[in-house]
Parts: C-alpha cells; structure tokens; sequence
C-alpha cells in the first residue's frame, strides 16, 4: 500500500490544529509543530513533508522569516507552503505569495476549501517530483542515469579533495551478456538488466550506501554513492568515502550477490574493475582506469575483480 502524502501543520494554537488535523488525516499523514524553530527541523526530517500549513502570527519566528529560511536553504525550498492565517488584507496575502508561498488560506478555514488546496498543491508537487525522478533515473533498473551521474561527479570529486576524503569507482559488466540476448531474446535480457540493478540495490542499501534515487542535492556533496546504469549493460558505482581496498572488498561481494541471481534460471555472472581517485586526476581520467581494469578482469577469464 502506497505511503499517503505528508502534511506539516505548524501553528502555535491546539484548536487551529486540531481543526486543519481533523479534515485532512484521512487522506494524510499530519505532522505538527507549534513554532517555527519546530517547523524547520520537521522539514529537513525523514520522510519530509509534501506540503506545510503554516501559520504567520507566531512568537519567535514568525511565518514569514519561517518560509524565508525554507527558501534559502537548497533541501527545503521545493517544499510548497500555504499560509493559514487570521491576516486577511490584500497587502499581507501579497507578501506571503512574493515570499514563495503557493497559496494562501485565510481563518477560520473552511474545511472543504482546505483540503481541495492541499490536495491540489500536494499532486502538483508529485507531479514534479515524478519528472525529477524520470530526469535522473534510468527507467529500466531505476538507478541513476548515466547524465545524472556525470552531471554529480564533478561535485563529489571536488568534495573528496576539499575534505581529503578518498574516493573510489566500481565499472560492472554482465559478462557475456550479448550471448544471453541471441539464446533468449531482448525481454529476457531486459529482466537480467532489472536482476542486475537490484542486486546494486540491495547491496547499496545493506552497505549504508545510497540505494533508489533521492534528490538531486541529497548526493552531490555527502558521504554516500551513486550508483548508475551507464550504458547497456554497464553500471558505475561511485563510492565516497571509500580507498581502493574497500572499494575492492564491497565489488566483491556484489560479484557474488550477482552470481546467485540466476534469474529465470539463466547464470548471469559480472566482471568489475576498480579505481580510487588520484590528487588532481578528473572524473574522465578515474572511470578510464577503471574501465581498463574491468578489461583485465574479462581478458583473465571473467566473473572477477580487478584493481587499477
């Protein structure tokens, strides 16, 4: 069953919320604050709201200076808000809209408008966050796309040397995979590409690595990985933090969870090589060294692992 979309409602009165909780919680999850300190901490939590209800007139920050950090701060601005509040005039609804908020719902609320404007907003958000997602995935393995990985790299080579945090890249390939094509057809194919890129998955997730797509800025400066389908039935797998004998160590045993695939009962094995980032050596230069040790492991016989 689909997880229901996440509401925030932030007011520092018990009867304001428990109004808005009441009309929406069939059709929502309802997460609430009573201030704004609250309110911010709630929207950079997991699972992050799909949409705020927040209220303007409140001690200490206000909704005003509430909305301007969210704004400002790259893993909250795609959150929409809609101001509820008691401020009626034309001036103060036009603020709230100039300070980036979607719409703007004044008390006392009528419940049936308020969940047609929630529902709306929270679909529009969907909506967006489904052609993100379509954007940077490849939507075969639902791993990243080989556009999105590049476009990040720059990013996490720069962060590697800013921090002085080694940095490592897998290159898999199904061995033999063309064979598979001609005996079994391109469908079957297709299911072995799927098998494959949920192993990467699977042993992403249990690494504490990165596993399904998040957003596009939760993976271009962290300690995570990105793993990608970069062509045909070649995956990337960047690793940070992670040196080379690590990254060797966690290649290996995806080679193995690949290797006990088997799925439609066709052996399906993988050749991987690996690199780790060299000082002032670009992202090109890694993912070619790698590839050249991914040539080695299939010149040596297959279904192995080599280093650069």
């Amino acid at each position: 069953m689909k997880d229901k979309p996440v509401v925030l409602i932030v007011d520092d009165a018990a009867p304001n919320i428990q109004t808005l909780a009441q009309c929406l919680k069939d059709d929502y999850r309802i997460k609430v604050a009573t201030d704004g300190v609250r309110c911010l901490e709630l929207v950079k939590s997991d699972p992050a709201p799909d949409l705020v209800l927040l209220d303007v007139d409140m001690p200490g920050m206000n909704g005003y200076e509430v909305i301007t950090h969210m704004k400002q701060d790259e893993h909250m601005a795609d959150v929409p808000v809609i101001f509820v509040t008691g401020m009626d005039n034309d001036e103060d609804e036009e603020k709230g809209l100039a300070l980036g908020a979607v719409d703007y719902v004044v008390k006392p609320v009528r419940p049936a408008i308020v969940r047609a404007r929630v529902k709306t907003h929270v679909l529009l958000k969907q909506q967006r966050d489904q052609l993100a997602k379509m954007a940077m995935c490849d939507q075969l393995t639902g791993l990243y796309n080989r556009h999105f990985l590049i476009e990040s790299a720059k990013q996490k080579v720069s962060f590697s040397r800013r921090h002085q945090q080694p940095l490592s890249v897998m290159i898999l390939d199904i061995d033999l995979f063309k064979q598979i094509n001609d005996q079994y057809g391109h469908a079957m194919g297709d299911q072995v590409l799927t098998a494959v890129g949920g192993a990467i998955q699977e042993r992403c997730r249990k690494e504490d690595l990165l596993g399904r797509p998040a957003s596009r800025e939760s993976v271009s400066e962290s300690g995570d990985a990105i793993a990608a389908r970069y062509g045909g039935e070649e995956f990337l797998v960047l690793l940070s933090p992670c040196d080379l004998a690590a990254a060797q160590q966690k290649a290996e045993q995806l080679r193995e969870a690949v290797e006990t695939l088997q799925p439609s009962g066709i052996n399906v094995s993988t050749s991987i090589g690996v690199a780790q980032l060299q000082p002032e050596e670009t992202f090109e230069a890694l993912v070619s060294r790698a590839d050249s040790a991914l040539y080695r492991a299939k010149e040596a016989g297959r279904n192995r692992v080599e280093a650069a």
